[in-house]
C-alpha cells in the first residue's frame, strides 16, 4: 500500500462505562447457500434514515483496542502479563505486545502473501519477521524516510496504544459499541478492502460491458492508471455488479466522500513508496466506484463529492440515505499519517454529524479498511476463498447504539452491506439470481451463516441519546 511522504499538516475542516451483557461469537461455520428467500428485516431498523461508514485506514484490533476492558484483546498469563510472544529472527529472540506511545507508526506490509504469514496456519507469529524484511527492502530504495530510524528497539508492529493516546476512540467505545470481532472481509491490502465494502466483491474483468468477464482476484484486481508502476495503463474495468446499483434502482440516496489530498498506499508488500494524488474526481484505490460499469452507465459518478460537501449536509439537514467517508493521507492513519491526526479527523466527521439536524436518525459506522501488519491474536475465521482477513477495529456511534456494549459477534464490511440492504432495500442482496444483473461472484456474502447482525448493536426502543461532541484535539500521551 502506498506510504505518502507527507507529514501532517493540518485540517482545515469544519469543527463541529461501565460496559454492557456481550454477544456470544457467532461459530465458524460455512456461507449460507445463495438463496431467493428474504427475511423481513427488524422494524426498529427503519428509525435510520441516515448510514454513514467510516473507513481509515491501517491498524489492528489489539493495536488500539487490545487493552480495552471486557473486550477480546492481548491473552494474558494467570498473574496478568501477556500470555504472546512474536519470534524476531533478527534477535534470534521473541517480542511481547508494548505499549507504544509514538504518534507515528510504521507498521508492516498488509498483501494476500503478508496476511498468510502473519496468520502462520493459526499461530499468528508471522508479524514481526515480515516487518523487519519490508524494512530492509524498503530502506535500500529510501534511507531517508522516517520509518527507517524507528524500531530499534522493539517493531513497532508489536507496539499498542490505550485509552491514554486514543482517548476520543475509548471514549466511543465506553458510551456506544465497540466491536472486537470485526474482521477485513478479504485477506489482503487496500484496493480489495474498498472494493469488498462497496460491491462484496474484488475482481478482474476484462470487458466493461460483460460481468461475466471478471474473475475472482483478491490480490489484484484491475489498478487505477494512477500506479506509479503501471504509468498511462488503461483504466481498469469493475464490470461486476455494486451495492450502488441497487440503491440507484431502489432510488435511495448515496454518496461517496473524499477528501482531497494524496491516498499514500503502495502496492502489494512495498512498505514505503511515494505518494499519488486523490480527490473525487480522481478515481483510485480509495476511491474506486468510477471505475464500475454501474455507476457509469446509471450517471451516478455524480454522486462522488469532495469531503466539503459532507460537512454541508451534515450541517443542513441533507445528509443522504447512505455515505462512505474515506480521508486523504495524512489523517489516514495509514503510516506515515499520525494516529492524533486521525483521530481528530474522525471525530470532527463525528461530531458533525451529531451537531445536525439528522444526528436522530443517524448510525455511523467506524472501521480500518486492514491490519496494516499491526500485531493481532485472533485467528481469522474461513469463509470462503477471499476470506476473512485479519481483526479490525469497529465502532457503532447512533443515539440507538447500545451504550458500553462489547459486541463479540462475528462480523467483517459484509455486515455494513448487509444493514444498508435491510434498512432500505426490504432485504435485497447482491445476489446473482435475484440483483438483476448477474455476476460470477463466488457466493453471496451477506448471507454467511458466521456473520452477524448489526441490529444487535441497537435498542431501538430506547429514547434517541443526546450528542456526545468530543473535543477533537484531546489531551493525549502521543508524542
Amino acid at each position: 500500500m502506498r506510504r505518502s511522504l507527507i507529514a501532517f499538516v493540518g485540517i482545515a475542516l469544519v469543527a463541529g462505562s461501565s460496559l454492557g451483557v456481550a454477544f456470544a461469537p457467532s461459530g465458524t461455520r460455512s456461507p449460507h447457500p445463495a438463496s431467493t428467500a428474504r427475511k423481513k428485516p427488524a422494524s426498529g431498523i427503519h428509525k435510520i434514515k441516515h448510514v454513514i461508514v467510516i473507513m481509515q485506514e491501517n491498524r489492528s484490533f489489539d493495536h488500539y483496542f487490545g487493552t480495552y476492558p471486557g473486550a477480546d484483546g492481548f491473552p494474558r498469563t494467570a498473574n496478568g502479563d501477556f500470555a504472546v510472544c512474536v519470534p524476531n529472527p533478527a534477535t534470534g529472540g521473541c517480542d511481547k505486545p508494548f505499549h507504544d506511545t509514538r504518534d507515528l507508526n510504521a507498521g508492516g506490509p498488509h498483501g494476500q502473501g503478508d496476511a498468510i504469514a502473519d496468520v502462520d496456519g493459526g499461530k499468528m507469529d508471522g508479524f514481526v519477521a515480515r516487518a523487519e524484511n519490508a524494512k530492509v527492502k524498503g530502506c535500500k530504495k529510501n534511507p531517508n524516510n522516517p520509518i527507517c530510524s524507528q524500531r530499534a528497539t522493539h517493531p513497532d508492529v508489536m507496539g499498542y496504544h490505550d485509552g491514554s493516546d486514543i482517548p476520543n476512540y475509548w471514549a466511543y467505545a465506553r458510551n456506544f459499541v465497540l466491536q472486537d470481532h470485526m474482521y477485513e472481509p478479504n485477506a489482503s491490502w487496500s484496493l480489495p478492502a474498498h472494493l469488498f465494502m462497496v460491491s462484496e466483491w474484488s475482481a478482474h474483468c476484462t470487458n466493461r460491458d460483460d460481468p461475466f468477464s471478471c474473475t475472482n482476484a483478491l490480490q489484484n484486481p484491475g489498478p487505477p492508471p494512477d500506479r506509479p508502476n503501471n504509468p498511462n495503463a488503461k483504466a481498469p474495468a469493475y464490470a461486476w455488479t455494486d451495492l450502488t446499483y441497487l440503491l440507484h434502482k431502489h432510488r435511495v440516496s448515496w454518496r461517496y466522500y473524499v477528501f482531497t489530498g494524496t491516498e499514500p498506499d503502495c502496492e502489494n508488500d512495498e512498505m514505503i513508496c511515494e505518494s499519488v494524488k486523490q480527490g473525487a474526481r480522481t478515481p483510485g484505490i480509495w476511491n474506486p466506484l468510477p471505475f464500475f460499469t454501474t455507476v457509469q452507465d446509471d450517471n451516478q459518478v455524480q454522486n462522488i463529492f469532495t469531503l466539503s460537501e459532507y460537512f454541508k449536509a451534515a450541517k443542513t439537514g441533507k445528509l443522504p440515505s447512505v455515505a462512505w467517508i474515506n480521508p486523504t493521507g495524512a489523517v489516514s492513519e495509514h503510516p506515515p499519517g499520525l494516529v492524533s491526526a486521525g483521530q481528530t479527523y474522525v471525530t470532527k466527521l463525528v461530531n458533525a454529524a451529531m451537531s445536525g439536524p439528522d444526528w436522530k436518525s443517524t448510525a455511523i459506522f467506524v472501521s480500518w479498511d486492514d491490519w496494516g501488519g499491526f500485531y493481532d491474536h485472533a485467528k481469522p475465521p474461513t469463509v470462503d476463498e477471499n476470506g476473512y482477513g485479519l481483526r479490525v477495529p469497529g465502532l457503532v456511534i447512533s443515539p440507538y447504539a447500545r451504550r458500553g456494549l462489547v459486541d463479540h459477534q462475528t462480523l467483517s464490511f459484509d455486515a455494513y452491506v448487509k444493514f444498508i440492504e435491510d434498512d432500505f432495500l426490504g432485504g435485497a442482496r447482491l445476489d446473482p439470481k435475484t440483483d438483476g444483473r448477474p455476476d460470477p461472484r463466488p457466493d453471496v456474502r451477506e448471507r454467511a451463516r458466521i456473520l452477524g447482525n448489526l441490529v444487535k448493536d441497537f435498542n431501538f426502543a430506547q429514547k434517541p441519546r443526546l450528542p456526545l461532541v468530543l473535543n477533537p484535539h484531546p489531551v493525549t500521551t502521543l508524542h
